[in-house]
């Protein structure tokens, strides 16, 4: 059998890609190719607009994809939400749709925007945010650089952002916060009630999230005499209790353990010093709960 998986194209494309080769699914993408090949014979993927894959899912062409929450509402998609995943483009955080002006707008809440024009990729998240205050605006589609349109064409715009740093760039300010998103990893319904697809897009579902639980973080080993055990201990985190196994010499151990790397250069030295030795530190693919 062939689950088929649609993936996002654009800005989440080639960190979707990263966490799929991660958790084991290496696809490989030939120039202005919208069909990845992939070495895991029982899938079958194509690239589609993020903006998209949820209408796709949902109408059962594909069985399962790759698409941010803020689509999903914004499609009123019906469809199975499998795995959140909290990932961008550029970092491990949610992004955010807000409300933005430019510096020098007289507009402070979304009551200002009475009877103005807001320009926005999300019309119909826009229109329902403008419908619970309240408020009657014209709304308007941007097919891109919406950050521009202010103050020339509309009055607000409704734009996605990481950083922030872009809305800066182009002289805005933040009115408003509509709706925080993160990537999901979503099914079809008929094919989620299918046996052999469920567990196929669980299983990619519990990869992936290894493959991202992994990140930041690695393995460290080492080895000590059992006396400094407890000194030692008392020096490491862990997500449990670390794994303590006997050496050929009865007097000494080997530890093992994982933690986050930004923690590895204040922790190692301390390990050497509390009597530990032969300390490797190795990265991670996958952690699994």
């Amino acid at each position: 059998m062939i689950l088929k998986l649609c993936l996002p194209k654009g800005s989440l494309q080639d960190a979707t890609l990263s966490l799929f080769a991660r958790a084991g699914f290496n696809f490989s993408i030939s120039s202005r190719s919208y069909f990845p090949t992939t070495d895991d014979e029982e899938l079958n993927a194509m690239l589609v607009r993020a903006q998209e894959v949820s209408r796709y899912v949902e109408e059962g062409i594909f069985d399962a994809g790759l698409t941010g929450k803020d689509w999903i509402i914004e499609n009123q998609s019906d469809v199975v939400e499998v795995l959140d995943l909290c990932y961008s483009k550029q970092s491990m955080r949610p992004c955010r749709w807000v409300l933005a002006v430019p510096e020098s707008s007289t507009i402070q809440k979304v009551q200002d925007l009475e009877g103005k024009r807001i320009a926005t990729e999300v019309v119909g998240i826009t229109r329902r945010y403008l419908e619970q205050h309240g408020v009657r605006a014209e709304v308007e589609f941007s097919w891109g650089a919406t950050e521009v349109k202010a103050p020339d064409l509309v009055d607000a715009i409704v734009e996605i952002t990481e950083t922030g740093s872009s809305l800066r760039a182009n002289k805005l300010r933040i009115v408003d916060e509509i709706l925080t998103t993160t990537p999901r990893l979503i099914a079809n319904k008929a094919s989620w009630n299918d046996p052999w697809k469920r567990e196929k897009i669980e299983n990619i579902a519990l990869l992936v999230r290894g493959a991202l639980d992994a990140e930041g973080q690695v393995g460290l080993k080492m080895n000590c005499a059992r006396d400094k055990v407890k000194e030692i201990l008392a020096l490491l985190p862990a997500l449990k209790n670390p794994t303590i196994s006997p050496l050929a010499d009865e007097g000494w151990v080997a530890l093992e353990t994982i933690l986050k790397e930004r923690e590895v250069r204040a922790i190692v030295p301390q390990l050497k010093r509390a009597g530990a030795s032969g300390i490797i530190e190795y990265p991670l693919n996958k952690v699994i709960y």
